[in-house]
């Protein structure tokens, strides 16, 4: 399914004291929003942290340790990626009052989702009620061998998962045939279309888009995103493969048991955390089906020329220094 949607399993709903807190706190960050003006507001969080940081570690928000500004970076033209957003994440299933207090920092009004139904069923997302929240179903048309929800479940038998998986080969060769189809699958094309066009309406900005570990169908979305912007090919896989710096160390008591339990020690990484071939596939994917990162967008995703130019100037500051979100999306609006 890709559509907007307002669904009660993705609103966080507060009550007694944490309903009080939350809306005390909300408040407090509203009037410190007033008191610091205009260029306050135009500082992202992010400004501080070099591009490809975890704001998830910054913020002191435990559950989502991926959650990363997509911002920063410097094109092949001299340009930079601007801040504050779009951003990456892992699933927001695990927040707290807490967490959702300090992820008002970011000051989110769209949330997208790139799980399954299944997955979003089994661990929704808990946002505050305020965030719009978009499901786009990527995987909607893969036939897979363990649907992505089931991954976790069968984890915990180390020697069936080792069985079935065929060791860390064959979770290897499962992942790189699913990126290939991040790039050819009709789902995965329509869902990244939506996902780019949302991106490029200042009204939904910022944004934030994730899937279960915000590795995979993240991955591929924050990878094009980036290269159709003009950030240099070292700089977008050097992005991409930081997902195991956060990843790894979040699952690493599970990782723990299963090698413990008897299963293949190259597992865990193959599955939890990426590796560059994966990434490689979708573009090896990408360049023999349309030649280029541009056509992939005209051609695959079915975004014209004129928003693909919309796009770009959303996203690229000019010689101007790296701004943060209220100063590029305020100019689009």
């Amino acid at each position: 399914m890709s559509e907007f949607t307002s669904s009660p399993l993705s609103s966080f709903v507060f009550k007694g004291r944490d309903g009080l807190r939350y809306a005390i706190t909300k408040y407090l960050l509203l009037v410190a929003c007033c008191c610091v003006g205009s260029l306050g507001l135009a500082q992202a969080p992010s400004a501080v942290l070099a591009p490809g940081e975890s704001l998830g570690i910054f913020l002191n928000i435990a559950p989502v340790p991926n959650l990363r500004d997509l911002g920063g970076y410097v094109t092949k033209n001299g340009d930079v990626v601007a801040r504050g957003i779009a951003y990456r994440s892992n699933e927001f299933y695990a927040m707290d009052v807490e967490d959702l207090i300090k992820l008002q920092a970011l000051q989110l009004k769209t949330d997208y989702d790139l799980r399954t139904s299944a997955e979003i069923d089994a661990q929704p997302d808990k946002i505050p009620p305020e965030i719009r929240y978009v499901r786009l179903n990527v995987m909607a048309g893969e036939d897979l061998i363990t649907p992505p929800d089931q991954i976790n479940t069968l984890f915990q038998n180390p020697k069936l998962a080792t069985q079935k998986w065929g060791g860390a080969k064959g979770v290897e060769a499962s992942f790189v045939r699913l990126y290939r189809d991040f790039v050819l699958l009709p789902s995965a094309q329509k869902s990244y279309r939506i996902l780019f066009l949302s991106l490029s309406d200042a009204a939904n900005l910022p944004g934030v888009f994730h899937c279960t570990n915000g590795k995979d169908r993240t991955g591929w979305g924050a990878a094009a995103l980036l290269t159709f912007l003009g950030v240099p090919k070292d700089q977008v896989f050097s992005d991409y493969l930081r997902s195991n710096d956060y990843l790894l160390p979040m699952h690493q008591k599970e990782i723990d048991a299963f090698i413990a339990g008897g299963g293949d020690p190259g597992i865990p990484a193959a599955l939890f955390g990426v590796k560059q071939q994966y990434l490689e596939a979708s573009f090896n994917a990408m360049y023999k089906r349309y030649g280029t990162i541009e056509r992939y967008f005209s051609e695959g995703l079915k975004i014209n020329a004129t928003e693909q130019k919309h796009l770009r100037e959303m996203y690229l500051i000019h010689g101007r220094g790296v701004l943060g979100a209220g100063s590029i999306i305020g100019a689009h609006k």
